[in-house]
């Protein structure tokens, strides 16, 4: 399109700010979309334009994983324009209304902020207003040609300008009784100090460069010749006039050693939204929250007993699910714990939702199993089992990972012992799971255990009430049938 091509911006070599660079980009936007209307692809059409939107509240800007539909397709209401990678999960983009994809201004580009132009569309309604589009084709193809004469008559007349005039014969005769010349006027406009040197050191004043005015030689470019290392004449007679001037001795410059250059032993990796999300969030948590940490050891040789029994009855359940449940029960017991910091004070939490981390290929994410406290083993087994599908599929729904009133962390089914978790905001505890490990009890009997490390925020959850919480965290997961974990 002659509209984009013309573009009376270059960015080359220019260094400029954040702010500024935004600025600029936004007025190069506006201006393509106030001239694409020209082009033959809105054919006359004013265009409609398609925003990047908010897809969840968290979220600031989004990255575009994939277009779904090409340029030049029909749209109905409802279509699937493109898929939006957002800080958690990956959604699709509907049409509002049918019309006809005509111009996508962003392909694929992370960090396009929420109301960003991403695209241009043109209504059902306005595909007959195509009466100027040969007009502007025209003018714009005579434009185009205006534009190429002109730079062809340009680029002759540099060819011109550049080329070497040839020497005519009267020039090379000047020039030649010039160089006959220019020996014997060195030597007539010598000082008797200059000649004095000159002759004690039997030197030739037309081998040494003058620096004076009018090209005389002066005593300071003799004594600069003598220590530069000036070599005496081998003759002792006269010199005899020659035609030619004698040419310079050619000096080999002496080249400064080049500095090193490593090689470059590193590869950058754009990141993803999620990424991006997490790096922001983990600074945050661990700039502005006071850490506490309290370890605890659970011995887990009635959860195993338990789960064979389940097992025998076709009920498959992990330790982890264990985990959750003893948790949300221990939270209910505790209701000072579930609670979380916000506008400097403690807000307490009605409803106990575990978060549980679960890994993706760009990371973290926290699906969300609500109610806790009132599901059994077996519906906390099956929702995690569904969160972390759609987690690794990336399609969670916002309602699924946002919120939450506790995480927990496991990285026991990878052979970790014990770790720390960094808090997740705006939550206050976070508990990290190692694996279990086997060790002799108080009656030395050999018996499995795992070590639980609370992360907590020192100002709602301090070390007396974090304490505390383990230590009825640990009665629940040693009993689990009293409690009625099932």
């Amino acid at each position: 399109m002659s509209g984009i091509r013309a573009l009376p911006f270059c960015w080359r070599n220019v260094h400029m700010s954040k702010r500024a660079l935004l600025r600029s980009t936004t007025v190069i936007q506006e201006w393509r979309i106030k001239h694409l209307s020209r082009s033959s692809c809105l054919s006359g059409v004013e265009p409609m334009q398609l925003l990047m939107p908010a897809l969840s509240p968290t979220m600031t800007e989004g990255t575009i994983g994939k277009w779904l539909k090409r340029e030049g397709d029909t749209v109905n209401a409802g279509d699937a324009l493109c898929e939006v990678e957002t800080d958690k999960a990956t959604v699709t983009m509907d049409a509002d209304e049918d019309g006809t994809l005509a111009k996508i201004l962003i392909l694929l580009q992370a960090g396009t902020r929420e109301e960003a132009i991403i695209g241009l569309s043109k209504s059902q309604a306005d595909r007959n207003t195509r009466r100027n589009c040969q007009c502007i084709h025209q003018q714009t193809d005579c434009s185009n040609g205006g534009r190429r004469r002109r730079l062809e008559r340009c680029r002759n007349a540099q060819e011109i300008a550049t080329s070497e005039p040839e020497a005519s014969p009267a020039a090379s005769e000047v020039s030649q009784e010039e160089i006959k010349e220019e020996p014997e006027k060195v030597r007539k406009n010598i000082s008797p100090a200059v000649r004095q040197l000159l002759d004690t050191h039997n030197l030739d004043a037309v081998n040494i460069p003058s620096s004076g005015p009018g090209g005389i030689l002066l005593k300071g470019d003799v004594l600069k010749f003598l220590d530069a290392g000036g070599k005496a004449a081998t003759a002792q007679a006269p010199p005899a006039r020659s035609s030619v001037t004698p040419s310079p001795v050619p000096v080999t410059p002496v080249t400064a050693p080049t500095a090193y250059q490593p090689q470059k032993t590193f590869v950058d990796i754009p990141l993803s939204g999620m990424r991006r999300t997490i790096a922001k969030r983990l600074t945050e948590s661990k700039s502005t929250i006071p850490h506490a940490y309290a370890s605890i050891d659970c011995l887990v040789d009635e959860v195993s007993k338990l789960r064979k029994q389940l097992k025998k009855e076709n009920i498959k359940v992990s330790v982890n699910d264990f985990i959750i449940k003893a948790v949300a029960v221990t939270l209910k017991q505790m209701p000072e714990v579930n609670a979380k910091w916000k506008d400097e004070k403690i807000e307490l939490l009605k409803e106990v939702d575990i978060s549980v981390a679960v890994a993706t290929e760009n990371g973290l994410i926290t699906p969300i199993v609500r109610d806790a406290p009132h599901l059994g083993l077996s519906s906390i087994s099956d929702k995690v089992r569904e969160l972390a599908v759609k987690a690794r599929s990336g399609k969670l729904s916002p309602q699924e990972y946002q919120g939450g009133s506790f995480s927990i962390s496991n990285l026991g089914m990878f052979g970790i012992s014990e770790f720390t978790a960094v808090i997740n905001p705006p939550q206050s505890c976070i508990m990290a799971i190692g694996g279990t490990q086997l060790c002799l009890d108080s009656n030395s009997k050999p018996s499995f255990y795992m070590t639980v490390q609370l992360s907590s925020d020192a100002r709602v959850v301090d070390s007396v009430l974090a304490s505390r919480f383990l230590d009825a965290f640990k009665k629940n997961m040693e009993n689990p049938m009293r409690l009625g974990l099932l």
